[in-house]
């Protein structure tokens, strides 16, 4: 393998698989190889590539990123920019948004296809894992899409180089936002915390968490929610009615809660609840305020 140090970011457009689970073929191929000292563009490289079968090209693949069975006629295959394919990806480091689970596998693919051996990376550099793990989901889903409207880039075309030229823009963003807080960690807080009195209701959404299958994050602002009660009397003691797994008494919180976190706390829950109830899930449903009319504790939240 060749020793290259530089970055290569790429992306691919497919076509959309319908019926699900049908195989996809790639129609575009964009990349730029980049120094990774000053993410100089040392070398950019984009084409569409017809498919073998244009069949594939199905209305909903065209409206995904316009790309249409005209376009690509004259197009190479992907068998005719190989060649070049493996030249800039081969001993490089590559990079992109989601490349782990899709553009690594489709590549290889595509170079088994034609019975051709496929490139190697040095390391490879998924943006969508690196960037949830670092940004902290701040920007909603954390999709290319997301995270342009979160920075006001512009809007996603969807189109191979453009979308490569926008991960970079977006990964420059998201190193300053860092850099920044490191540095001045008083001063610009990593995590935005709001009051309870300060949530405006209809701006709760909750959105599926993309590494945890069935998990849900709730946003407010394009950031986690979370909720900052200074004030909060809490009384607490260990009960003998609840073990955890080893056995153990849990410790358990009962929480004298203001109106308007129980406001929070309800809307939390009323979109949580939907949000399992359209997905089929018929498990009983236990709210996070629990209200008993007469009682010295209500109402209480559980924590």
């Amino acid at each position: 393998m060749e020793n290259k140090t530089e970055i290569a970011f790429f992306d691919l457009e497919t076509t959309f698989p319908t019926p699900p689970g049908q195989g996809r073929a790639i129609l575009e191929f964009g990349a730029i190889v980049v120094c990774p000292q000053k993410l100089e563009e040392l070398r950019s490289y984009s084409t569409l590539v017809r498919p073998s079968n244009p069949k594939l090209i199905s209305s909903l693949s065209a409206r995904c990123n316009g790309i249409t069975p005209e376009a690509v006629v004259l197009a190479p295959s992907f068998a005719d920019i190989a060649d070049t394919v493996y030249d800039i990806l081969h001993g490089r480091i590559w990079a992109g948004h989601n490349i782990d689970r899709f553009d690594c596998v489709l590549i290889r693919e595509a170079f088994a296809e034609i019975g051709r051996t496929a490139p190697e990376p040095q390391g490879t550099i998924d943006t969508l894992a690196l960037l949830t793990q670092r940004f902290g989901s701040r920007a909603g889903d954390m999709k290319m899409a997301s995270l342009a409207t979160y920075f006001r880039l512009g809007n996603q075309t969807h189109r191979s180089l453009d979308d490569v030229r926008m991960n970079i823009e977006v990964l420059k963003h998201c190193a300053t936002v860092l850099f920044l807080e490191s540095s001045l960690p008083d001063t610009f807080p990593e995590n935005h915390w709001v009051h309870p009195d300060e949530v405006s209701l209809p701006s709760i959404r909750a959105l599926h968490d993309p590494f945890f299958r069935g998990s849900l994050k709730l946003f407010y602002e394009g950031a986690i929610l979370q909720l900052c009660c200074p004030r909060l009397r809490i009384r607490f003691g260990i009960s003998k009615k609840y073990s955890d797994h080893a056995g153990r008494p849990k410790l358990s919180f009962v929480v004298d809660a203001s109106p308007n976190l129980c406001g929070v706390l309800d809307t939390c829950d009323r979109i949580v609840q939907k949000v399992y109830a359209d997905s089929g899930c018929s498990s009983d449903w236990r709210c996070v305020v629990f209200r008993r009319q007469g009682s010295v504790n209500d109402p209480t939240v559980r924590l």
